[in-house]
């Protein structure tokens, strides 16, 4: 099989780049390191571009788009460090809730097409505190209930929202404590699927294109800085050793990249591998951001380390996001649990002599 983007898909990538470029400048990320209203109005352009409402069915005033459309939107999200939760609002909520059906999506799909509800989402038990991002400036925060438990839909006023700070002051966090509320918890899906399994895989896919487009950032803008900074009158960019780790940490990044767009496509069709190749996406997309930011610390040298240089606010959100939905080793442990499990199937139960 063939895999490749579209003109159009291309096309919107482009015009994504376009907006960011102007309305998501360094600049712009570090005033919402203290800004109290982060979803103004660069939230409200991406809205009345239709990005937003990407993934929201064109019944409830959305485009009704794929995930394989939306990688790319998320893959220029995460180069610009993009504070507002794209994420959130286009790979996560929209899908569960138009996979659920139902009054509550009847009631937020639109809200959630149009910029109008800022959604978040995690994971927490009834009754016991869980860190959320985006928690404290959401609308409607989606709470999935354990591994196997129900998923409720809350507005913020009906949960205990308490900001906490953040490694990545743009990507903020609070500890949300929620009690079952009649009517907000989701229908359950005639197939048997099971819905908090396919958001968490969503939300690894989304990660994972974000730290792609991270990571392409941070190895861009540290090989152009390579090019200026001199030393023995020279540019360091032609010396061995800085060479040899930016091209470290360009593979890594093009290792990851595939992955991710293979689990988009892999969660559009519903298929059964589409779990598994998404934790093996964001273990590589974690891996090659995380790199990246080290990278780019170090051939920054000591101004890599200070407030003025822009390394941090990308660094940052790698690191954050790395961590986010599971970091890259429980990825590849669920990874190896499922190709062992598979093996298993596959062989009747019985264990193979190079299983042990």
């Amino acid at each position: 099989m063939r895999f490749a983007f579209t003109n159009q898909q291309l096309e919107l990538r482009d015009a994504v780049r376009q907006v960011l470029d102007g309305r998501c400048t360094t600049g712009d990320v570090r005033a919402a390191f203290d800004d109290p209203d982060p979803h103004a109005s660069r939230w409200t352009t991406l809205a009345e571009l239709g990005i937003v409402g990407m993934t929201v069915p064109a019944e409830h005033g959305g485009l009704g788009m794929s995930l394989v459309d939306l990688v790319l939107v998320l893959e220029e999200a995460g180069r610009a460090a993009l504070p507002e939760p794209l994420a959130e609002a286009t790979a996560l909520v929209p899908p569960l809730l138009a996979t659920a059906g139902g009054p509550l999506a009847d009631r937020w799909l639109p809200a959630i097409a149009d910029g109008s509800a800022i959604p978040a989402v995690g994971l927490a038990s009834p009754g016991e505190p869980a860190l959320v991002a985006g928690a404290d400036g959401a609308d409607v925060i989606v709470v999935a209930a354990g591994a196997d438990g129900p998923v409720h839909v809350l507005e913020r006023g009906e949960l205990e929202v308490v900001p906490v700070p953040s490694l990545d002051p743009t990507r903020r966090l609070a500890r949300i404590t929620w009690a079952p509320i009649p009517g907000s918890e989701l229908p359950a899906v005639g197939d048997g699927r099971n819905l908090v399994g396919e958001l968490e895989a969503r939300a690894a896919m989304a990660c994972a294109a974000q730290l792609v487009g991270l990571a392409d950032r941070l190895v861009a803008d540290t090989a152009a800085y390579a090019k200026e900074r001199h030393q023995f009158g020279r540019p360091i960019g032609s010396f061995q050793a800085v060479k040899h780790l930016l091209a470290g940490a360009r593979v890594q990044l093009e290792f990851a990249r595939p992955l991710t767009y293979a689990a988009a496509w892999s969660l559009d069709g519903n298929r059964p591998d589409a779990p598994r190749t998404a934790s093996a996406a964001k273990a590589a997309a974690s891996d090659a951001a995380t790199e990246a930011a080290r990278v780019a610390v170090q051939v920054h040298g000591a101004i890599g380390y200070t407030w003025e240089c822009d390394v941090h606010l990308f660094a940052k959100r790698a690191w954050a996001l790395a961590a986010a939905w599971g970091d890259a080793a429980e990825h590849r442990s669920a990874l190896l649990e499922s190709l062992v499990a598979d093996r298993a199937a596959r062989s009747g139960g019985h264990r193979t002599p190079d299983q042990g």
